[in-house]
């Protein structure tokens, strides 16, 4: 049979009419969808043999799939290829425009069409993440009974978009950004391609392909748009010959908006301070432009790098803290595009500092006490004594200032012997340490003494 301009085999026809029938006039991402798991192009770590998702696909034993990741990672060519491959009718919802109403619509019918052929519905719902709560609760009963099997995609986490019963039900799978090889595969078949530029004397300069693989970040839609803008606007040689060079896919490119999302913002940020952490300035330099390019808070990133220099660089180098608290007040006097530059000046700051987090932990191990453990009394010689009556209830009693004993003063200061902090031996904390240890050397010195009379 012939729909349209393409003929379809039985094996490769969609399963929805109206939606198999190709035009010339569609976009060549949307003619190019794969018909099969032999065309598909990526996701070798979910469909590869012996793969869950394969295995799941190929014995179509599976009630409910999530599939989350980038755009143009082929989410819904995947749940269509699933549609064909399980005999099952494609039923497409989107969760920007379908109501609970839909919903109910399209679930009736599947049952109606399960009672009187047999034949079974999967019911996909484009992201996912949009649909409200009671929209993903009221999902629940028919994929549970089984009248639908549900397809979800989603560019968020579904662990914090989804709601936890339907995931409890479903296998979820995070689909990647296809690698620059699987890019030029696409770019290669869709030349090649009858559904593409087959048959059309079109050459594409390989330093273009190039270009395109890398520039469009494992987004095949977004690959495949701008090849078809690149082709489309190219004239031919007097010879005839549609030839496309670096100079044409560079402006069939737009400018790259980058847009992260909750996910990607969490994550982002992650990678940021770690990068800092593992002192790599190159990394942590360009998870801050990722940020900026993405359009983040220039405040929030001032703010983490201040939290980062008292948590992570801390008292090796205490400078940190004054170079971010003068950079997060300058960002807010200067702000974009110079920020920037003060941005950089305090990652790189950070990110090659000597490391040390021992006044965190040793901050975190006295709360853990005060919140846990019996309330210490303050000693009577460090109680305030400035009130009138202080002095007849012993308050200030004996202390010793250590200002009038050369800067040290060997008194009770907590009632039982507690060690929070331990200075490390990097950067200016290992003079740190050397004072800790002398004072605490002296207090030993005394406890010893005392003790033996």
């Amino acid at each position: 049979m012939e729909d349209g301009l393409f003929e379809w085999s039985d094996e490769a026809r969609p399963a929805t009419v109206g939606e198999g029938t190709l035009r010339l006039d569609m976009p060549l991402a949307a003619r190019l969808r794969p018909r099969s798991l032999s065309e598909y192009i990526g996701q070798e770590h979910l469909l590869g043999s012996g793969c869950l998702l394969r295995r799941a696909i190929e014995s179509d034993r599976f009630s409910s799939i999530i599939l989350y990741g980038p755009p143009g990672t082929g989410k819904t060519s995947l749940a269509e290829i699933i549609a064909n491959l399980s005999n099952s009718v494609f039923v497409r919802l989107s969760g920007v425009t379908s109501s609970v109403a839909d919903i109910r619509r399209e679930i009736t019918a599947a049952v109606a069409r399960r009672r009187s052929g047999g034949r079974r519905t999967i019911l996909f719902v484009d992201e996912i993440h949009r649909f409200s709560r009671s929209q993903q609760d009221s999902l629940l009963p028919d994929v549970e009974n089984g009248n639908v099997r549900l397809v979800g995609a989603t560019t968020f986490n579904p662990q914090f978009h989804v709601v936890g019963a339907l995931l409890s039900r479903s296998l979820v799978f995070e689909l990647r950004p296809l690698a620059e090889a699987e890019v030029l595969r696409l770019i290669a078949n869709a030349l090649a391609d009858e559904r593409g530029f087959a048959g059309r004397n079109i050459e594409l300069a390989d330093e273009a392909a190039a270009f395109l693989a890398a520039v469009c970040e494992g987004d095949a839609r977004r690959t495949l748009n701008a090849l078809e803008i690149a082709v489309l606007t190219t004239p031919a040689d007097p010879d005839g010959v549609v030839r496309v060079g670096v100079a044409a896919v560079e402006a069939s490119v737009q400018r790259k908006m980058v847009s992260y999302g909750d996910d990607g913002h969490y994550d982002t940020a992650s990678a940021f301070i770690k990068s800092m952490r593992g002192s790599d300035p190159d990394a942590a330099l360009y998870y801050l432009a990722l940020m900026l390019q993405a359009g983040e808070d220039i405040r929030f990133i001032a703010r983490r790098i201040v939290i980062f220099a008292s948590e992570d660089v801390g008292n090796a180098d205490p400078r940190a803290l004054s170079v971010a608290v003068d950079a997060m007040r300058a960002v807010e006097m200067i702000g974009l595009p110079e920020a920037r530059i003060i941005l950089s000046q305090a990652v790189t700051y950070c990110a090659t500092a000597p490391k040390s987090n021992a006044s965190f932990r040793a901050g975190e191990l006295a709360a853990e006490d005060v919140e846990k453990k019996r309330v210490l009394p303050v000693p009577f010689a460090l109680r305030d004594a400035h009130y009138k009556g202080a002095a007849l209830l012993g308050h200030g009693t004996g202390y010793v200032n250590p200002h009038d004993t050369g800067g040290f003063a060997d008194q009770e200061y907590l009632t039982v012997e507690k060690r929070y902090y331990e200075p490390g031996q990097i950067g200016y904390e290992s003079k740190i340490r050397e004072r800790v240890e002398y004072w605490r050397s002296l207090r030993q010195y005394r406890k010893e003494v005392a003790a033996n009379g």
